[in-house]
């Protein structure tokens, strides 16, 4: 392993990410100094048995429950103050806005984070990479596309890149049904590919995961949209490429296992990224001892998205293009959507319309931290009424 990697923090340790972190941790012999695990008190007692963090923080609704039960750990409600704990490597896979805060906490205290809470640079880029500055933290992306793109353009210069190409499985409505008004959030959670919670499940059945991975992928490597691509790649062993300016590519492919990412962005994190496209690479670790074997075998494919099938991916373009506040109502929209859409208040085709309805309606505005919790706010409210009124055809 990494010799400058020795403890981590893991804020969103009950969740896909965070628990594969932990098998990380568990395989590496990591010293796990802090957990934040929201609202799962069972499985947060569980790691707290096995890896022993100093600290851990836990959603406030059930602070006074978590006091009790935890009294030989110092327990807190702010994930932020353990981000900014001084640790190796903080893990950060809190998704949603939830995990902004601690983001730049983490980054401003000077850290070495693993970043796998894509709104952070989804919605606040160019906070994010501030508050690096400011610090002098360091940013290495965990998802398996972004850690793809970065072993790519490891000994590469930026300015010799023609196009970030990002791969998409298709999800499960890639080929049918050709009538997607009907399906439902059961057939909708089946993905093909990737063991998800059920909010990236449903964004990649929508392909809106794939349009917030290409704007997350734009603000870390400091290339315009337009720079960015999407290819259908249903086997999902290619997890990125970049193509040169020389006509030339590199690939970056493997299993379909996200502890191979995880491992990859934890040893490169102290090194990591202080500005977009900041890319230095990494000693790679041990292995994550169960793929020497893998075999390279079967046929691989690739397509171009159909954006008139899943507009989601061109409603993330348009709101990437556009800048300023769009980036965070489309994504206050969505999670809306996607809730709406798992209780069965909002058909399929619903989860687009009411994105674009409320990007259509979004006001004009620079972004800082005040404007984008004031945009959140009002998105959320927008699209719940939407979802009680009707969203238009």
């Amino acid at each position: 392993m990494n010799p400058s990697v020795q403890t981590i923090s893991v804020l969103g340790s009950t969740g896909s990410i965070g628990t594969q972190t932990l098998d990380i941790a568990r395989e590496r012999g990591y010293r796990v100094t802090a957990l934040a695990a929201g609202k799962n008190l069972d499985l947060l007692a569980v790691q707290v048995r096995e890896f022993g963090p100093q600290v851990i923080s836990v959603d406030g609704s059930v602070y006074d429950q978590a006091k009790q039960r935890f009294s030989g750990v110092q327990v807190t409600a702010d994930p932020s103050a353990l981000a900014a704990l001084k640790t190796d490597v903080v893990v950060n896979a809190m998704s949603g806005l939830i995990g902004l805060a601690p983001t730049r906490a983490a980054l401003e205290a000077g850290q070495a984070v693993a970043l796998a809470t894509k709104e952070a640079m989804v919605t606040a880029a160019h906070l994010m990479w501030a508050a690096a500055e400011q610090g002098g933290g360091r940013v290495v992306p965990v998802d398996s596309e972004h850690t793809g793109i970065f072993q790519c353009l490891t000994g590469e210069a930026i300015d010799d890149v023609a196009e970030l190409i990002l791969t998409a499985s298709g999800g499960p409505f890639r080929e049918g049904p050709a009538d997607l008004s009907s399906v439902t959030p059961e057939q909708a959670l089946r993905h093909p590919s990737w063991s998800m919670g059920p909010k990236v499940t449903i964004d990649s059945a929508t392909l809106m995961n794939k349009g917030l991975e290409v704007m997350e992928c734009a603000s870390l490597y400091g290339l315009p949209l337009s720079q960015v691509g999407v290819v259908i790649h249903p086997q999902s062993l290619i997890h990125a490429a970049v193509r040169f300016r020389d006509g030339s590519l590199k690939a970056q492919f493997g299993p379909t296992d996200m502890r191979l990412p995880i491992a990859y962005a934890i040893d490169a994190a102290p090194g990591g990224m202080t500005r977009p496209g900041d890319v230095h690479g990494a000693r790679r670790g041990r292995e994550v001892g169960r793929h020497l074997g893998w075999a390279m075998r079967g046929e691989w494919s690739f397509s171009a998205p159909d954006l008139s099938r899943f507009p989601c991916l061109a409603l993330a373009y348009r709101a990437g293009e556009a800048g300023g506040l769009l980036p965070v109502a489309l994504n206050a929209a969505d999670e809306v959507a996607v809730d709406a859409f798992l209780a069965g208040q909002l058909d399929f085709l619903g989860i687009a319309r009411l994105i674009e309805q409320v990007l259509d309606e979004t006001p004009a505005g620079a972004l800082t931290w005040d404007t984008l919790a004031e945009v959140d706010a009002w998105a959320r409210t927008r699209a719940k009424e939407l979802c009680v009124g009707g969203v238009r055809a």
